[in-house]
């Protein structure tokens, strides 16, 4: 595909800052940003003045008005880039009211927000520059949204190596595929994501992590990566069938239950079934892991295998993983609704793909951005709420010999600064 042409106006921009400027990180752009930000406002204020008095400033025809332009007076505003001093244009009965910078208002850094929000939502540069120019009625360059969409860099750096909680309950990790493009080449990446349920009954993206690959070493390093941000025990990681990551996990939390996702299991078995049988087959499955308890469930497999003896590819599917099915069964329903299945983090996926769908990334940066920003948008969305029947969870894991120690442990340290006894547990969450 023949290389998209930039605007040669913005082109020319952008060779004129860093001609003067010569600018060599973000920061130098954001203060060769204040000089551009001041003509944008003023072209803005000056559309909203020939609005007003319903000609243009070089219009030498009739006027319908006796109301004439007076001059200008000056007004410093607070940008993300710093202070700008703008000229704002004055009528001779001040009459003029601007709504994009009203009168006494200082901070406009919203609009700043506005193109990191159109970015966040997967817009291209090129569609918020044509959405800016339809807005306000002036263009800015390609280069400055990117430049202004660069100032949640050093916020994404930091949400990236910040301190984790010391137990997440459960953790849910899987790969999205989306593309970045190297000058003339494109590559496939993959998006790493973790999603842990911390021991409040929050949701936490411990992270966001790209490499050409999905593997067992990379997220062998990602284990290790969390660990030495704090994550001192994982009670269980529901996650699918990459070859190695079971004892990748282990080898770095050895007490973690590995939890295959269900639903993983479904999508690998149906590839040998015909399409006309979808239906009846999942239907049936659904039968096994949703039975009441274990011995049903062994005996519901039973008659699963015999009703689809035709397609052995799908049986071979269950039967090599069926220790996974089984283990559910250790725990009470309201662990193993949480336990089975990657849904959550792939819910997380979906989000993600609305902002990515548009096409190839320039770089990983700008990719990493768009998802940072997403996060962003779903942390917003999830404050203030819990994970439903996260209490009966909890107490069902009280019950589990093998937990009980482990979620006392971090039980205590969140409730300390409570009145609670923790010598009857099953109360805590009553």
């Amino acid at each position: 595909m023949a290389k998209s042409k930039r605007d040669p106006k913005s082109v020319e921009l952008a060779n004129r800052i860093i001609e003067q400027y010569q600018p060599e990180s973000v920061q130098d752009m954001q203060n060769a940003l204040k000089d551009i930000f001041g003509p944008m406002f003023e072209s803005m204020l000056k559309g909203e003045m020939n609005h007003h008095l319903g000609y243009d400033s070089n219009d030498k025809g009739e006027k319908s008005t006796d109301n004439r332009r007076n001059g200008y007076g000056k007004k410093i505003l607070n940008t993300s880039a710093g202070e700008v001093e703008i000229e704002v244009p004055r009528d001779r009965d001040g009459s003029f009211e601007p709504q994009i910078i009203p009168k006494r208002k200082k901070d406009v850094s919203e609009i700043e927000d506005k193109v990191i929000s159109m970015y966040a939502r997967g817009m291209s540069q090129r569609d918020i520059s044509s959405t800016i120019e339809d807005i306000y009625g002036f263009s800015v360059s390609h280069e400055m949204v990117s430049d202004i969409t660069d100032t949640v860099l050093p916020d994404l750096e930091e949400w990236q190596s910040r301190p984790l909680d010391e137990c997440y309950p459960f953790v849910f990790v899987d790969c999205m595929y989306t593309t970045i493009r190297n000058q003339y080449e494109t590559k496939k990446y993959a998006v790493y994501t973790i999603l842990g349920y911390t021991i409040e009954g929050n949701k936490d993206i411990l992270g966001l992590w790209l490499n050409e690959t999905e593997s067992k070493h990379k997220w062998m390093q990602i284990f290790d990566e969390i660990k030495a941000r704090g994550v001192e025990d994982i009670f269980f990681i529901s996650m699918d069938g990459v070859s190695g990551l079971e004892e990748g996990a282990r080898s770095i939390f050895s007490d973690v239950v590995v939890q295959r996702c269900i639903v993983h299991l479904i999508r690998n078995s149906i590839k040998y079934v015909p399409s006309k049988d979808y239906k009846a087959f999942t239907a049936s499955l659904r039968k096994v892991y949703g039975a009441q308890s274990l011995k049903a469930c062994q005996s519901t497999f039973e008659s699963f295998k015999q009703q689809w003896s035709a397609y052995p590819g799908a049986i071979d599917v269950w039967e090599r993983n069926f220790e996974h099915v089984e283990q559910l069964y250790e725990y009470g329903s309201a662990v193993r609704k949480i336990m089975y299945t990657t849904n959550a983090v792939e819910s997380i996926h979906s989000s993600f793909r609305k902002a990515t769908k548009k096409g190839a990334f320039p770089n990983e940066n700008a990719l990493l951005k768009v998802l940072y920003l997403r996060v962003k948008e779903l942390e917003n969305k999830w404050e203030g709420g819990h994970i439903q029947n996260w209490s009966l969870a909890m107490n069902q894991l009280l019950t589990d010999d093998r937990l009980k120690d482990r979620v006392l442990k971090y039980l205590s340290v969140l409730f300390r600064t409570y009145t609670l006894y923790l010598t009857n547990p099953p109360l805590l969450f009553y």
